[in-house]
């Protein structure tokens, strides 16, 4: 049984990823619903959030059906930090989770982030002074390092276990690879079999299939996996890799009428909670995954994805699932 804290997650949970744009309350509760375990909202800036920035503030919204949901939230300043803890525990997260790996520029340049990785001590000082302060289970998600020549994971994972932290999710890429290239999950298992090492560790990076996750459980024996661009408009990943560890078989095709109605379900829950433009906008990414692998869809994806307004957009669904709706894709 995998526990951050006392929260039980069963053998090898799976963790939607925090993201950009991507992880809020209406697709979290899409991925909640297909079996993920926890969820983390998207990352919240310390230094928006003390200066009660209306962004940031809307990114403390959580739901009961959302549980077990952490908040996660990135700076470098220590007091900034501390100042973000106590407005974040207002509303009631199960988990604060610290971002030291975020790679964009305007985080990075400002120390926060994956930048922090310059600066190990601070890192560690600037955890420590965060769990002093909440009776809350906080975790980190962080990269392999600045760049390869780098690497301290062990070291940095064991240095944050030791000051408080319930577990670690480590992306498989240094800061210097942004995305590129194929994430190395051989430095995590290093962690993970550190004799020192008792909290959860969990690998994060390139888990794109239900394969992968068998190989980050069985062959690199991590505790657990933080699933991210793979879920983007397919919220029936979890659902997919849990079927594929029970009996060793893909699960079947996903209907067109799943598709259309989780499509439907999060616009109009993106609208209920960020209005007609925003949702409407915020959602578009999703349509591509959503609707992959369909022939000749791309009309219907352009309508999809060009319409401003929302009964266009549902129009286009419609009529998606009027042309297609019997037929099976893989």
């Amino acid at each position: 049984m995998v526990k951050i804290g006392d929260i039980e997650l069963g053998e090898f949970p799976l963790l939607l990823a925090p993201m950009e744009d991507v992880s809020d309350p209406p697709f979290r509760a899409l991925c909640k619903e297909q079996g993920a375990d926890v969820v983390y909202t998207e990352f919240v800036s310390s230094e928006g959030l003390i200066r009660n920035a209306a962004k940031s503030v809307m990114k403390l919204d959580i739901y009961e059906k959302e549980r077990p949901v952490g908040i996660q939230i990135f700076g470098a300043n220590i007091e900034s930090m501390l100042q973000t803890i106590d407005i974040v525990e207002k509303s009631k997260p199960d988990i604060i989770d610290i971002n030291f790996g975020c790679p964009v520029k305007k985080v990075v340049s400002k120390g926060a982030g994956a930048g922090i990785l310059k600066d190990i001590c601070l890192m560690e000082k600037l955890t420590a002074e965060m769990v002093k302060r909440t009776n809350l289970p906080v975790t980190v998600k962080t990269r392999l390092g600045w760049d390869h020549d780098s690497i301290k994971i062990v070291e940095v994972a064991e240095r944050l276990q030791d000051v408080g932290i319930k577990s670690i999710a480590i992306h498989g890429r240094t800061r210097a690879q942004m995305y590129k290239g194929n994430a190395d999950w051989k430095p995590i298992a290093e962690v993970k079999n550190n004799p020192r090492m008792h909290i959860p560790v969990f690998g994060n990076g390139d888990v794109n299939t239900p394969e992968m996750a068998v190989k980050m459980r069985d062959d690199y024996g991590l505790d657990g996996a933080m699933i991210g661009r793979a879920t983007i408009g397919n919220p029936w990943f979890f659902k997919q890799v849990k079927h594929f560890f029970e009996t060793g078989e893909h699960y079947r095709p996903i209907t067109m009428q799943e598709r259309v109605e989780a499509a439907r379900r999060h616009l109009q829950m993106s609208i209920d909670w960020k209005g007609e433009l925003l949702g409407v906008f915020e959602t578009r990414r999703h349509y591509t995954n959503y609707f992959k692998g369909i022939p000749d869809f791309k009309p219907h994806r352009m309508k999809m994805v060009t319409s401003d307004a929302s009964e266009d957009v549902f129009a286009a669904f419609n009529e998606a699932l009027e042309k297609f709706g019997d037929h099976q894709f893989a």
